[in-house]
């Protein structure tokens, strides 16, 4: 049955993927969202995946190559963890990534990164990653990264596709429409680096406050809502120039 309603859905709204080729002189910032181990490690907490997933080790594996990639060439990192105070419940989800708890570190073939000096980790403790940026005298961490760097486009890959992911995109995409992060232009989200939960509709309907939550459906259309919004989906990326 949810096979079937994936597929009316893609029919009904189709979602163009493309190649982006990120230029050699222009400055590509990598944005990490939520690659830890509260939401990508088996068993590591309320939101962790309960078995091996197929789209949240691809999420990591891709994450990790292009980690790797920025850093060799020196390119600007942000990494966004999820780490809530034990106090400040999010609802309607259980307590997760509580700060101090190894929920809200990095999974650990990214924890590497941490040593880098260009990445920059800042801990947020709301789903999205711009407005965990903001500090208490106005400024945002995200913001000046952006503007320090002189970053012209982000990529940005990271868990859930439909949830922290998109709630990044959508306020990065407002606030640049409107003049205030400059220089940058292009908000490319790599669909093959994302991933979302999955709970099934029998799992939800005998579960307390739980909801039904197709991973393959809020996956497509996470990335749906990020196109609308004006983000570039990609299914592959490289550097270098289109031949």
């Amino acid at each position: 049955m949810v096979s079937q309603t994936i597929d009316v859905l893609k029919n009904e709204l189709p979602l163009e993927q493309e190649l982006v080729v990120l230029p050699e002189d222009v400055v590509t910032g990598l944005v990490l969202v939520d690659i830890i181990n509260g939401f990508c490690t088996v068993g590591a907490g309320n939101l962790a995946p309960r078995e091996p997933n197929t789209q949240i080790s691809r999420t990591i594996s891709e994450s990790v190559s292009l980690a790797r990639l920025f850093c060799d060439k020196k390119l600007p990192v942000m990494a966004f963890l999820d780490s809530h105070h034990p106090d400040k419940p999010e609802d309607p989800y259980p307590p997760h990534c509580i700060q101090g708890t190894d929920e809200s570190n990095l999974v650990p073939a990214l924890q590497w990164i941490q040593n880098e000096t260009n990445v920059t980790i800042r801990r947020k403790d709301c789903y999205d990653g711009y407005l965990g940026s903001m500090e208490a005298d106005g400024s945002n961490v995200f913001a000046d990264w952006v503007k320090n760097n002189q970053i012209e486009a982000i990529l940005v890959v990271g868990v859930c596709t439909d949830i922290c992911v998109l709630d990044f995109v959508c306020s990065t995409l407002s606030v640049r429409n409107r003049g205030f992060l400059a220089p940058l232009k292009d908000v490319i989200v790599y669909s093959r680096a994302c991933a979302t939960f999955d709970v099934h509709l029998h799992i939800a309907t005998n579960t307390k406050g739980a909801l039904p939550h197709p991973q393959e459906l809020m996956h497509h259309i996470g990335l749906y809502m990020a196109k609308e919004r004006g983000a570039k989906i990609a299914n592959e990326v490289l550097f270098g120039a289109l031949k």
